[in-house]
């Protein structure tokens, strides 16, 4: 799963001419949905989300989560997320998850959003949407690795080994360390 989030002050979706989503301050949330994705990893993105600390606080610190600022979220589904470019000109998509599972989780995601924020919106899954915003900073965060975090004793800190430097995976792969994950 991949997840690009926009604080933003304003965001609304349009489809036809209809504006299907919009909301005040709060997330705009672009969700590509990959093949291997499940109900499980779903939850684990939505908790990190809801979690999150980038809102400013009195002294201009970003100390301040979605629910502290009352505020609300977007979600607009968003394949493109799963784009890669590294051969030729044509982005392919071979890692994004078929448009039954992308749409379950979807609407997934959105349902269970909607048990812990007062207002959550979605633009139309599948639909050619124009998206709107106004974006606060910005501010503009992707998660695309949450399951990958893990501990390497002997590097003493957290890191994502998809994100890891080709001489640190390289390293890991060579001696064929097994890792912890950490949530």
């Amino acid at each position: 799963m991949k997840l690009l989030i926009q604080r933003v002050l304003s965001a609304s979706v349009t489809v036809e001419d209809e504006i299907v989503g919009s909301i005040g301050k709060g997330l705009l949330v672009f969700v590509g949905v990959g093949g291997e994705d499940t109900h499980a990893v779903a939850d684990q993105y939505l908790k990190k989300l809801l979690s999150l600390r980038i809102f400013e606080d009195a002294q201009g610190k970003t100390n301040l989560s979605l629910a502290d600022v009352e505020g609300e979220l977007l979600f607009v589904s968003q394949f493109t997320l799963y784009a890669d470019c590294r051969k030729g000109n044509r982005p392919g998509f071979f890692k994004a998850g078929p448009p039954g599972l992308a749409q379950e989780l979807y609407e997934y995601m959105i349902d269970q959003a909607r048990r812990v924020v007062p207002v959550v919106e979605s633009g139309r899954f599948g639909a050619d949407m124009k998206v709107s915003l106004v974006n606060d900073g910005p501010f503009t965060i992707p998660f695309f690795a949450l399951r990958a975090i893990s501990v390497e004793p002997h590097l003493g800190h957290l890191f994502c080994p998809s994100f890891a430097p080709a001489s640190v995976q390289a390293w890991r792969h060579s001696r064929r360390l097994s890792s912890a994950t950490v949530f």
